[in-house]
């Protein structure tokens, strides 16, 4: 813990979050009132470029200058839209700070309404939260109660009001034009850009869309100053990040760290190390759309720029860390089967290139590839990444092309040793009966769902390899340890 600095995560697990008064007690809304009662929307837009605070949703889009094009925009109406439809395998960073501290998240829609010159804010979330959106409308009620939502706010004259959407748990939607309309009851499939959601976004209205925790900064950055945020983190990575830790870790859960903190400390002293003393052998940043880090990046600064040169990407800030015993081939699968799954289908490159990409993989892994296939995984990687319509596709390749990058061998013997060193891959594995250890007592045929093992009671039993479905079955039942994996 005292390695993280807690600025988006600064009220979770500390106040109630059903209660507006711990809130309060915590300058909560503080920044609310300084910035309808002292300052300009200029001014609070200066504050936040002068702060460096970039979108935390992925796209790391400067978050002060994406205020300021809405504010432009001239419109009878504008909108703010806080996405918090947290798609990537293994992160909850934003159901975290939604369940914890719900007013947050409203303080600063306010705020960017005041800023932007909307009067209406949404927030699209994942049906899948009930907790978080509970929490979300006890916030919204309690908020309209004290006179700091809806009509007239602390007596300024200022409006502005907050509504739900719901999401249906479709990764692509975390993609801003994806979720504009899956808001607006169409399709969730993205748009050509521009024009951008700021000048055209819900109802083809001015629409300032930033995630969950981009919002969660933006209080603390009015009441601390531009200057205290734009101390923490690297030149061009303003602020802390917090990461979603999962994977063969010690400390699971989610940390929040400076920007430019190394890969080896967020792993090693504040995860814990990996578990059962194994040995780190890549991790996964970014979510399905990044890349794998290897012991080369492990003294890597984290930072947006860091990440993209080393073949990954910050992502939303989910980090799952690997250790010696995972086929980095079958993990590159693993992420590109959710991709596929995901994709909205809108482009051929996404729809139609990832699952050739998903298929070349497969047959790599059931023993089966050549050479040329690596090659062409390559290449149609460098395609589908060029011509993707949107950062689903145009990201998706990314764990091929950086454990083709990072870890060649594995791919070499599986396509010319028929071999998968972690032996996950279960088409080239072999369970093998070891003679002097086989005692005959049949226990391992006897739960054989497909009959693949044969031998009388006191003779040593022998694996039809033309039968056997690779369950493990019958090494999970020896209790001599007579069956190996080849």
């Amino acid at each position: 813990m005292a390695r993280q600095i807690r600025i988006a995560l600064r009220n979770c697990g500390v106040i109630d979050p059903e209660r507006i008064e711990d809130y309060i007690s915590r300058d909560g809304y503080m920044a609310l009132a300084t910035v309808l009662t002292e300052l300009s929307p200029e001014a609070v837009i200066e504050i936040l470029k002068k702060s460096g605070l970039r979108g935390r949703g992925g796209g790391g889009f400067p978050a002060g200058l994406k205020w300021e094009i809405t504010r432009k925009v001239q419109a009878d109406q504008k909108y703010v839209v806080c996405n918090a439809d947290e798609g990537d395998p293994g992160a909850f960073m934003d159901r975290s700070i939604l369940e914890g501290d719900p007013h947050a998240v409203l303080e600063a829609m306010t705020i960017n309404g005041y800023c932007t010159g909307a009067s209406k804010g949404l927030i699209y979330i994942r049906a899948e939260y009930p907790l978080a959106v509970e929490r979300l409308k006890t916030a919204m009620k309690q908020s309209r109660e004290m006179g700091l939502l809806g009509n007239n706010i602390l007596q300024t004259g200022f409006n502005f009001d907050i509504d739900i959407r719901y999401g249906a748990g479709a990764f692509v939607c975390g993609e801003e034009t994806a979720l504009i309309h899956s808001m607006e009851g169409l399709r969730g499939e993205p748009t050509v850009k521009p024009p951008f959601p700021s000048v055209e976004g819900y109802l083809k209205k001015p629409t300032n869309v930033n995630n969950v925790e981009t919002f969660a900064n933006v209080p603390v950055i009015i009441n601390k100053g531009w200057e205290w945020f734009a101390s923490i983190g690297t030149e061009k990575s303003k602020g802390t990040k917090v990461f979603a830790l999962a994977g063969k870790i010690n400390n699971v859960g989610l940390v929040e760290v400076p920007m430019g903190t190394t890969l080896r400390e967020v792993i090693y002293e504040i995860g814990g190390g990996i578990q059962g003393g194994k040995e780190f052998k890549a991790a996964q940043t970014g979510g399905p759309s990044g890349g794998c880090l290897t012991k080369k990046h492990l003294d890597t600064p984290i930072d947006y720029d860091n990440l993209i040169a080393a073949g990954s990407m910050m992502g939303s800030g989910g980090l799952i860390v690997m250790d010696e015993d995972d086929c980095m081939v079958a993990i590159a699968k693993f992420y590109l089967g959710f991709t596929v799954e995901e994709s909205c289908g809108k482009c051929s490159p996404c729809r139609i290139g990832n699952k050739r990409l998903f298929e070349l993989l497969e047959k790599i892994t059931q023993g089966n590839g050549t050479m040329e296939d690596i090659d062409k995984l390559r290449n149609l990687s460098t395609v589908i990444k060029d011509t993707s319509l949107c950062g689903l596709g145009q990201s998706s390749p990314n764990p091929v092309l950086s454990t083709i990058e990072n870890f060649i061998g594995e791919y070499h013997e599986h396509v010319k040793d028929k071999k998968c060193r972690s032996k996950v891959c279960k088409s080239m594995m072999q369970y093998l009966v070891v003679p002097e250890k086989c005692i005959g007592c049949t226990l391992c045929a006897r739960n054989c769902p497909v009959n693949a093992i044969s031998g009388e009671r006191k003779q040593v039993h022998l694996i039809d390899q033309e039968k056997c479905i690779k369950c493990g079955a019958c090494m999970e039942k020896c209790k001599f340890n007579a069956i190996i994996i080849n």
